[in-house]
């Protein structure tokens, strides 16, 4: 068996075609698979993704070569068939097929198995070498139905509003945030949103997705309007002077990392509501093998729990890679995840 993509320290790379995969240094040629900062750098020659993410990336990255490619249309680079087919990630967020020689090999960036309404129903694609992440590659992380987790939240807002508490929602921006402004959109008449929210879900909805609207908050919005209300914000505005004009308020965290007994306690926050856009241990265990792949490779994430059960179960020659996909954030809870497991 051959190494159609090789993992350099640029990014993976595939050889025969002369491109690389969400490389994280610039590069000419690099096909991108969704619009994360982590997957997604400012400073290739030329890229390619869906025509969703064009869209994300325009507005992340700026004017750049931007060529689309639509899901399961092929091209060939090189004699290296290529085409993208649905991740269920997030809006756009798509898995590299490569075909070569009788070989297929497939990338599947970040990926979740639960069709959120939104990303795209997840496609699994037989082939001979897959590319998983392991974000959530233990065990313990098992999601329960997303509409189960949307109704939690949905009741915790009632509650807050009883108790006069505006509810701050905390979720990633791109991805996440639209997931819980669908699900929230009955609870009150104007959902307020941070400026990074607001940004990527205006563009979204500019660009003729059918999502739910929200209002920015700015210096000049009254505290008294924001009283009772609902609020969505990125991580990152967590424990920063621009909650204080919430008061009284109370945080949720909509993360997979909720799963762990304790993050919630040590972020300092009300509630943790186990919603990720990875798929869980099952999920990675299910798609492995809806790929009849015979080997895979395991890059970010929980890879050496993860590839050491696929080597011990036979489901597949499983090694790690080392990448610079997740982020510091990620980081830090793993550690916590692995004091707790005991790994």
């Amino acid at each position: 068996m051959s190494n159609l993509i090789s993992f350099t320290d640029k990014g993976l790379y595939c050889v025969q075609g002369n491109f690389y995969i969400d490389p994280w240094k610039p590069v000419d040629k690099a096909i991108i698979t969704h619009g994360h900062a982590d997957h997604a750098y400012l400073g290739h020659r030329n890229y390619l993704c869906h025509p969703y993410t064009k869209t994300i990336l325009q507005l992340r990255l700026g004017d750049n070569n931007y060529q689309t490619l639509e899901w399961n249309e092929i091209i060939n680079l090189n004699g290296v068939k290529v085409s993208l087919h649905p991740a269920g990630h997030i809006i756009g967020s798509s898995q590299v097929r490569l075909e070569y020689n009788h070989e297929v090999w497939v990338v599947s960036g970040d990926y979740k198995v639960e069709d959120d309404g939104i990303s795209g129903q997840f496609e699994p694609l037989k082939c001979t070498t897959f590319i998983t992440e392991s974000t959530f590659g233990l065990p313990i992380f098992k999601w329960k139905p997303q509409e189960e987790i949307y109704s939690n939240i949905i009741n915790w807002i009632s509650k807050n509003k009883e108790n006069g508490k505006t509810s701050v929602l905390l979720a990633y921006s791109l991805g996440k945030a639209q997931r819980v402004l669908q699900a929230i959109k009955e609870t009150t008449q104007t959902i307020f949103a941070h400026g990074a929210v607001f940004n990527l879900q205006s563009m979204l909805i500019d660009d003729g997705w059918n999502l739910t609207p929200v209002e920015r908050i700015t210096p000049e919005t009254p505290a008294e309007l924001l009283k009772g209300t609902v609020v969505v914000a990125p991580p990152g505005a967590d424990g920063t002077p621009w909650m204080k004009k919430f008061n009284p308020y109370s945080v949720g965290v909509c993360s997979g990392w909720m799963q762990v007994r304790g993050n919630a306690r040590r972020r300092n926050v009300d509630a943790g509501f186990v919603l990720s856009d990875h798929a869980d241990w099952n999920g990675l265990i299910q798609t492995v093998k809806e790929t009849g792949a015979e080997r895979i490779f395991v890059t970010h994430g929980f890879q050496s729990a993860f590839s050491r059960y696929c080597n011990e179960q036979n489901i597949a020659i499983a090694a790690e890679v080392k990448t610079q996909y997740g982020n510091e954030d990620e980081e830090a809870v793993q550690e916590n995840v692995k004091q707790e497991s005991g790994i």
